[in-house]
């Protein structure tokens, strides 16, 4: 119904201006837009009455959504509601009711006065936690002291101890498990009559952020070799190293965006000649410099701890990783490689371990999963405690 003035103003360049005639009703001639509210109304004989608004209009079914469905059994009217919006509205009741720190501050409108009041809450809940802790840990002390057994301390619910174990958990002392482990590629590893033999390489043009991240690699990974990529395909690789009597084949790849700074993120691990092959997704890497307080890394070969590899493919991919190292380690070097698996990631640790009594000297290493204990006529009184307090540390003892 809108219609533009011919002639009215004329047409320049990009910018066109336009009078607009508003809708008219008239005796000889109607007009109206159906489209609008304004104009949706019907007469008496067409089941109208007053006119519908425009929220009812722009959700286009009015108010039939929120109709009650009446019975038809009497005429009297009954309303059937649905119980599912009651238990619904219980539920949401129910949520409203917890008071949290964020709640007693949100009607609060001045932003400095709202967090000063949000961090002092913080404070006193972190205050009363501690209490709480520091009561039920005397509480355990006196009863083991009296001789009692204490409370059991309650275990949070976590994605690993809710899951339901079914028929792919591998049990310990499992038959089938113990044949199939007998019989597969990675057998004569554990049985050391194998050693293994890694070969590493990169993907086409590393950067310098791979060569410090291979740097590091050599000194987890004993008996490894590097070979440039060059112009080889993986195939190709995969055959040349099975003839020179390669074990293990692992590529590295990274991220072309040298720009945002080229960062390692993939790992395809082949187990050779035939099988079986891995792909992973590095992410979160941190090198050896980038730690405090780091130790240095030793000759020896490590041992090796695999952690919650408990189902058939997760005790599959465990044994393809122990294949890499060797089966001899040696416990001088104290030198520990662990793969933990947890939430379908794969977390790498390598690290050297101390043993640390409780009086606070340190002894080296003497075996495998070995404490020392230290006697008291070791420890030095004097400096340990200073001078002039050996009589309190002997009553202390």
């Amino acid at each position: 119904c809108r219609r533009r003035r011919r002639g009215a103003l004329p047409r320049s360049g990009r910018h066109t201006r336009r009078r607009v005639r508003r809708s008219f009703r008239g005796p000889e001639r109607e007009c109206r837009r159906v489209s609008h509210p304004r104009f949706l109304r019907l007469g008496p004989a067409m089941g109208g009455g007053t006119p519908r608004s425009a929220k009812s209009v722009a959700k286009g079914s009015g108010g039939a959504s929120k109709r009650k469905k009446v019975s038809d059994a009497g005429g009297d009217g009954d309303v059937a509601s649905g119980s599912g919006s009651g238990d619904a509205k219980r539920a949401r009741r129910e949520k409203d009711t917890v008071v949290t720190v964020g709640k007693q501050t949100s009607g609060i409108k001045n932003k400095i006065a709202r967090s000063e009041l949000y961090g002092k809450l913080k404070h006193h809940k972190a205050l009363e936690r501690k209490k709480k802790r520091v009561a039920r840990q005397k509480e355990e002390e006196r009863a083991l002291a009296a001789g009692e057994t204490p409370k059991p301390r309650q275990v949070p619910k976590t994605i690993e101890n809710q899951r339901v174990r079914d028929e792919t958990f591998v049990e310990a002392g499992d038959e089938e498990v113990a044949e199939e482990d007998a019989e597969d590629e990675f057998a004569s590893y554990f049985s050391q009559s194998t050693s293994p033999k890694v070969i590493i390489t990169t993907s086409r043009k590393p950067s310098g952020e791979m060569f410090k991240f291979l740097e590091n690699l050599f000194t987890v990974v004993p008996n490894a070799y590097y070979y440039a990529r060059r112009a080889y395909t993986v195939q190709e690789i995969q055959k040349h190293a099975a003839t020179r009597g390669f074990t293990d084949l692992l590529v590295f790849n990274e991220n072309k965006k040298f720009s945002h700074g080229a960062r390692v993120n993939g790992l395809l691990h082949v187990h050779l000649p035939e099988g079986p092959t891995c792909l992973y997704r590095l992410s979160s890497l941190v090198l050896t410099k980038k730690i405090k307080n780091h130790g240095r890394a030793t000759n020896h070969y490590p041992e090796l701890i695999l952690n919650n590899f408990s189902t058939r493919m997760g005790h599959r991919v465990g044994r393809m990783f122990a294949s890499v190292f060797p089966q001899r380690p040696e416990f001088n070097g104290r030198r520990v490689v662990t793969f933990h698996n947890q939430r379908d990631f794969i977390f790498f640790r390598h690290h050297r371990y101390i043993f640390e009594t409780r009086l606070g000297k340190k002894r080296q290493h003497q075996g495998h999963l070995a404490t020392a204990e230290v006697p008291e006529e070791d420890v030095e009184t004097r400096g340990r405690f200073g001078k002039g307090k050996k009589d309190k540390a002997l009553e202390k003892k």
